[in-house]
């Protein structure tokens, strides 16, 4: 008997024991971050489908290198200017004794990645180590979805640009079988569009813009984009002539659809060997599928991250299965638990029409 958890905002709810969550935003500024951390002797596995990834320690993470444990991952906006944010993690966890021991220094290992949110908000405050400092030091075992610490400046739906976009955020989920826990903590700040249940009910997406409240078949978006960037083209699904194209406008286009990425984390209370997380982690990226469409296109980040605390055996593939069932629930919670934002309405307040 499989039990769902979809976790909603200070819900308290089940989750594996051991692993801390922590947040630290600014409102204003249109971003944050968000740390989760590991109780001692975790595994620690990533796999990187996005085109376009801002990541840290995720070589160190592949099962013919070295180090068999994680201490902390980094969820964080700022794009790769985010990452800084790490080091204030890693500061934060020597200080309580918490990594590796070798010639008499204490070094934690912090993997991390990071999303695209500088559209949004002050473009010129990123999260930095400070910031995850704050975050480290706030870590508990109750965790909040919404728009906080990562999620706080996620928008999704960008086929016809951040005007027409909506507000997701953080979104987690939590799946139980016996003893044996899954989790998903996610960021989603796709390209595509929302899907929850039935591949028809979109909650989040690019929106119409001769209907704003509505929200628009992807593939109609990306047709309608494709005809505007290029009218003058008797084919315009064939490749542009970029030999006359205006520089400027390349570089706006490219900056708006490099504007994507969803993260996520997948925590068990499960054993796990680096070999085996990292099948689980191909394996739960099923559920990005499952809920965005398009995904894991050239301009997406996309990054999955698992960490196992190693309690109990349980069959990797099963682990994996109900891993991409995790995933897919959490990004649909990070949609459905965020509030309209930075001019950018919500699912919710679309669902209220």
């Amino acid at each position: 008997m499989i039990e769902t958890f979809h976790l909603a905002s200070g819900e308290e709810a089940r989750l594996p024991s051991g692993f801390l969550f922590g947040n630290y935003q600014e409102a204003a500024a249109g971003t944050g971050c968000t740390v989760l951390i590991c109780p001692p002797g975790a595994t620690g596995a990533v796999a990187v489908r996005g085109g376009a990834p801002a990541t840290r320690e995720t070589d160190l993470l592949d099962p013919v290198n070295t180090v068999e444990v994680l201490h902390a991952v980094l969820l964080s906006g700022g794009s790769a200017f985010g990452l800084d944010a790490a080091a204030g993690v890693m500061r934060w966890l020597e200080e309580q004794g918490i990594g590796l021991s070798f010639a008499g220094s204490c070094i934690p290992i912090v993997s991390a990645a990071c999303i695209f949110d500088l559209p949004v908000g002050e473009a010129g405050s990123r999260p930095n180590a400070e910031w995850g400092y704050r975050a480290a030091r706030s870590a508990g075992h109750r965790l909040h979805t919404g728009n906080i610490g990562a999620g706080t400046g996620a928008t999704v739906g960008k086929l016809l640009g951040p005007d027409w976009a909506m507000k997701a955020g953080l979104g987690a989920c939590s799946l139980g079988v016996g003893e044996l826990v899954i989790s998903a903590v996610a960021v989603v700040n796709a390209l595509g569009n929302i899907y929850s249940g039935q591949r028809n009910r979109m909650v989040a997406g690019t929106r119409d813009p001769e209907r704003p409240l509505s929200i628009l078949d992807p593939y109609q978006a990306l047709f309608t984009q494709i005809q505007a960037e290029a009218p003058e083209r008797e084919n315009p699904l064939l490749p542009a002539d970029t030999d006359n194209a205006d520089p400027a406008r390349q570089a706006q286009q490219a900056a708006a659809s490099r504007a994507n990425t969803t993260i996520c984390c997948v925590l068990t209370n499960a054993r796990l060997n680096k070999a085996q997380a990292t099948r689980v982690a191909s394996m739960a990226h099923d559920g990005y599928a499952r809920s965005i469409e398009p995904v894991h296109t050239s301009n997406d980040g996309d990054t999955l991250f698992v960490m196992a605390s190693g309690e109990l055996a349980a069959s990797p593939d099963l682990i994996g299965i109900l891993a991409a069932r995790a995933v897919e629930g959490a990004i649909i919670n990070a949609a459905l638990d965020a509030e309209g934002a930075y001019g950018l309405p919500a699912s919710r307040d679309l669902l209220k029409l």
